[in-house]
């Protein structure tokens, strides 16, 4: 293990002594998966989903009508980002090179044909946000200069109607496509933005919408029905996420007050009487219908589990994916009349079962840490503790082979939801401001040591490892608490922070602002306090960095300057580089990294060479 290897996966047979064992972490990955089917709002019969069927996740089209499934997109890296138009007659997808994210939008006939820009006028550039009805067309577009708004109607050539150095993106499209509702952060803060309302035909400003201060306000969704102003809209006024209706004509809201502990979001039912409401508590969901006219909440029947996305249909039924840590993923169907389905089954064999997460709840010095464990059984194991992205996201009771995989190679896997995280409430969710990374490491550092007090972590052989932030908080641990981690597995990381500034995505600039308080040349010392190349002296642990050539997030300079000084200093790392941008889309590639992540720990915890199994 030296500075300058370059890690190979080991071949089929070489990871797991046992062929079962080998067989079964593989197919896990290799199990065809898919997302909820999207549907065209006036042709309910045409959905759009994402699945890995062909090995690559790419865009497929569904008509429900004759039952038909046909692959749309077809590229070497992916697709995962299209849309379906209000009529049904079109599916809009994105097209980037090589993951960078960076492109335009191309528009191709549902039933199949030759693609073409769907808005020719909009410059290429990041995404930032789609509205597309019968006739009208939004699109958000994020460059280095800032966000731009083009909107379209008819066959008449896009036009500007948002440009502003900060960062904003297209929201919602009235039913009647007369309104265009956009989220943006021209009050210097895009991790809580403000709401502004066009009207379509002369781009006037309709409305205005703003919280203050570290209140944000984001639009789901306008009423279904013709004519319906109503706009769906999630604030956070009392601490975390919550629902109001909002008519910006008139200015008029009401908020939707529910008993229920966590965090919502929604959508309507398609005739507009109530809300599908989809609610987060401590990891798992529940699924939720609210009547508008009784102002009453239904719980509807699903399992226990994670939701991660729920439609409610013309029929009154409601289609959700659904999996939790120890089952595979399905598409179900919940009838008007309480009848459960399964709606779609991927095609080929299903994935293997795992284990199930068992939670963890351990006192933090910012109050109660909620962590996810996950375990092949035993005490004083070799441990992981794989800390999500985001930082604003959360690690779930949902099915992951990756999670499975760590498992049958005989280690348990700790995920913990530190400050940052979402589901928790807003404060929770901001804690991290003016001090990003220590304060997520003081809560990993505290589960760890419960870990270890409970008997179920081996000390001597803990593994900090995530991917994007969670690959930042892993170099920055590595460093800030030597003593503590056996190794360190950095995916996709920000590295050197004060590098990854100057050449990520303006988008993330504009997190970043928000996040520290300012820019680096307004707050140099925080930013170098909070980055990870400051404490690379202090790495004691061996390191393996995985890296996307084309990763506007997390770019590869900033990183190559971390694994600079690692070696300068001979510290043992390895650095495995792949073609693609921000995480990969193809399988056998996901795989690889997998492999090359548990072989790397197993040599890092055996001191040198390769363990004995």
């Amino acid at each position: 293990m030296t500075g300058t290897a370059h890690p190979q996966a080991p071949a089929p047979g070489q990871l797991f002594d046992d062929a079962s064992a080998e067989s079964r972490w593989r197919a896990r990955f290799t199990a065809a998966r898919m997302s909820l089917p999207d549907w065209a709002e006036h042709a309910p019969a045409r959905s759009l989903y994402v699945s890995n069927a062909s090995g690559v996740w790419e865009l497929y089209a569904w008509d429900r009508e004759n039952g038909e499934h046909r692959q749309v997109t077809d590229r070497p890296n992916g697709t995962i980002h299209g849309a379906m138009s209000a009529d049904g007659e079109s599916i809009w997808w994105f097209d980037d090179t090589d993951g960078d994210e960076f492109g335009h939008w191309v528009r191709e006939p549902f039933t199949g044909g030759p693609g073409a820009p769907a808005v020719p006028e909009a410059a290429d550039g990041y995404p930032g946000g789609l509205a597309i009805g019968r006739t009208t067309r939004a699109v958000g577009v994020s460059t280095d200069e800032g966000s731009t708004v083009w909107l379209a109607t008819g066959t008449d050539p896009a036009r500007v109607v948002y440009r502003h150095e900060t960062d904003a993106g297209v929201s919602a499209l009235s039913e009647d496509e007369s309104l265009l509702a956009i989220g943006h952060s021209e009050h210097g803060d895009n991790r809580h933005p403000a709401l502004r309302v066009y009207a379509v035909a002369d781009g006037s400003v309709v409305a205005e919408k703003s919280d203050g201060p570290g209140k944000g306000l984001e639009a789901i969704a306008f009423g279904p029905t013709e004519g319906d102003n109503r706009l769906l809209v999630v604030h956070e006024r009392r601490g975390r996420e919550e629902l109001l209706v909002w008519d910006p004509v008139r200015d008029a809201e009401t908020e939707i007050l529910l008993d229920l502990p966590g965090e919502v979001v929604a959508d309507w039912y398609p005739d507009g009487s109530a809300l599908l409401i989809l609610h987060t508590h401590e990891s798992r969901n529940t699924v939720h219908r609210f009547d508008l006219r009784t102002m009453r909440l239904t719980a509807l029947d699903t399992p226990k589990g994670t939701i991660g996305s729920a439609s409610a249909r013309p029929d009154g039924s409601v289609e959700y994916s659904w999996s939790a840590a120890s089952t595979p993923g399905k598409i179900r169907t919940l009838g008007a009349e309480g009848t459960e389905r399964v709606l779609l089954e991927p095609p080929g064999p299903i994935a293997p079962e795992s284990v199930p997460v068992t939670d963890a709840f351990v006192d933090g010095p910012g109050g109660t840490v909620h962590a996810l464990v996950a375990s092949p059984g035993g005490e004083r194991l070799p441990t992981v503790f794989s800390v999500h992205g985001g930082p604003h996201a959360s690690d779930e009771d949902r099915f992951s082979a990756y999670r499975a995989a760590w498992v049958d190679a005989g280690f348990a896997v700790v995920e913990v939801n530190y400050r940052g995280s979402t589901g928790y409430g807003s404060t929770w969710r901001d804690a991290i401001e003016g001090r990003p990374g220590l304060t997520e490491l003081e809560d990993i550092a505290a589960v760890m040591d419960w870990a270890v007090q409970t008997g179920l972590a081996d000390p001597q052989r803990c593994v900090l490892g995530g991917a994007s932030w969670g690959g930042y908080l892993t170099l920055l641990g590595i460093g800030i608490q030597p003593e503590r981690w056996a190794a360190g597995l950095a995916v996709v990381p920000v590295a050197d922070y004060l590098a990854a500034y100057a050449d990520e995505m303006e988008q993330l600039r504009a997190f970043d602002r928000a996040l520290f308080g300012g820019s680096p040349e307004e707050l140099p010392e925080l930013y170098t306090r909070c980055s990870p190349l400051t404490y690379v002296d202090q790495v004691r642990a061996p390191v393996l960095v995985i890296a996307g050539e084309n990763d506007p997030r997390c770019p590869i300079r900033q990183i190559e300057n971390y694994l600079d000084r690692l070696a300068e200093r001979g510290s043992p790392y390895e650095v495995y580089r792949y073609d693609a941008g921000h995480g990969s889309l193809v399988v056998a590639e996901t795989i690889k990294q997998t492999a090359i992540e548990i072989d790397f720990a197993r040599r890092a915890l055996a001191g040198s060479g390769r363990p004995s199994r």
